[in-house]
């Protein structure tokens, strides 16, 4: 079950960086097949509540079939979520310090656009950008042939989870520190996205780097997320958590999450066929996924398998909800089901530890520099006359 913050506490830094991205890949893998559909529509497709891995919602006829063709969601293969996380880890790998918005184009871009990867959905070796949605393709068209200035370049993008879905390893190389993990996340994303998406990657980074401190529990970490979000975003986490809170099983939740999510969500009841005011900039809107995240955590008291079970058979976006809500449970401590694991690693072609170790790595060279850094800054201060860290 759920590691309690005492539990949790000597949980490494390694530990939470692969529970993070192992969980955020998992859960991504759970929610594909079911991606788009709402929990009635998931409920009679299955005969019952998603508990595991599934096939593919038309099964034999996922090449073709309408609308998910041609992807093959399901049978544990990871979704452009996972890809897009894991091009992020490598960009960390290259640059090996702290990013910004022109990391994205210097790096980012260039990865998705010239070096072929397995895709497990398409079944072949590709371009990633193949893969990911339009709001992705974006950054190859603001950044490589418009060449928009990186930080700027999200401005009239659609305005969805897109930036979000990939922001774990901000919050990772940021372990314990939300707050930078916010802004490095908001710089990053400025490439990318803007208004309520980005946003929204700004407080999920800084949840999962939330996730990490030593003692964290589910509520330590939506405390964070309040402390911190803006606008919308922050009245939707507020709402949605204080629902969950109301609930312990994800069965009870799915309608009330809705509900409670629905008045700042753009994108409307029917996911597959947005209003006309879906993904555009708004102070008083948010994504819907985080802040439903976050309630399965707190419904699911910060267990894995029940948080990411119940943004699975939430629906709609549920893949990225699964992602957000298992990076997050990961980075507390919560294991990962090894059946659940090892079977999208197999199915999907990927080792799913290896972007961890890397990570792990990273994380401690980033915060070498940053203490450096800081030690010159209060020798700095220190000499203008102000206090000293020894004072």
């Amino acid at each position: 079950m759920t590691p309690k913050g005492e539990e949790s506490a000597g949980a490494s830094l390694a530990d939470r960086i692969t529970g993070a991205l192992v969980g955020a890949a998992v859960g991504d893998a759970l929610g594909g097949p079911v991606e788009g559909y709402s929990p009635d529509q998931i409920l009679e497709r299955h005969g019952g509540r998603v508990h595991g891995i599934v096939g593919p919602w038309n099964g034999d006829d996922w090449r073709t079939a309408r609308p998910i063709a041609p992807y093959h969601k399901g049978d544990g293969h990871v979704t452009d979520d996972t890809l897009m996380t894991h091009a992020l880890v490598r960009v960390y790998d290259r640059v090996r310090d702290h990013l910004d918005a022109y990391a994205i184009a210097d790096h980012l871009v260039p990865d998705l656009m010239t070096n072929p990867r397995w895709i497990p959905e398409l079944e072949t070796e590709t371009i990633p950008l193949h893969r990911v949605f339009l709001a992705e393709k974006w950054l190859a068209t603001r950044l490589h042939y418009g060449h928009a200035d990186p930080r700027e370049a999200g401005v009239g993008n659609i305005v969805n989870c897109g930036a979000a879905m990939y922001m774990a390893p901000v919050g990772l190389v940021n372990a314990a520190h939300p707050r930078a993990a916010y802004a490095e996340a908001l710089d990053i994303t400025g490439a990318h996205q803007s208004s309520y998406g980005r946003e929204a990657a700004g407080v999920f980074a800084a949840a999962v780097a939330a996730a990490t401190a030593p003692g964290a529990t589910p509520d330590s970490v939506v405390g964070v997320c309040l402390s911190m979000a803006k606008d919308g975003t922050r009245e939707a986490i507020e709402r949605v958590c204080e629902t969950a809170a109301r609930h312990s099983d994800f069965e009870s939740a799915l309608v009330p999450l809705r509900d409670a999510v629905a008045p700042y969500d753009t994108v409307g009841p029917d996911y597959r066929s947005p209003s006309l005011g879906a993904r555009r900039p708004s102070r008083l809107h948010a994504i819907e996924e985080l802040p439903v995240a976050l309630g399965m955590l707190l419904v699911a008291d910060g267990d894995y398998r029940h948080a990411v079970l119940g943004s699975v058979n939430y629906g709609r976006d549920c893949d990225s909800i699964a992602t957000m809500a298992g990076a997050i449970a990961g980075a507390l401590g919560s294991p990962v089901p090894e059946d659940w694991s090892k079977r999208v690693a197999e199915a999907s072609r990927l080792d799913l530890w290896e972007p961890p170790r890397v990570l792990a790595g990273v994380a401690r060279e980033v915060f070498a520099r940053d203490v450096e850094r800081r030690r010159v800054h209060e020798e700095s201060f220190a000499r203008l006359g102000g206090p000293s860290c020894s004072d």
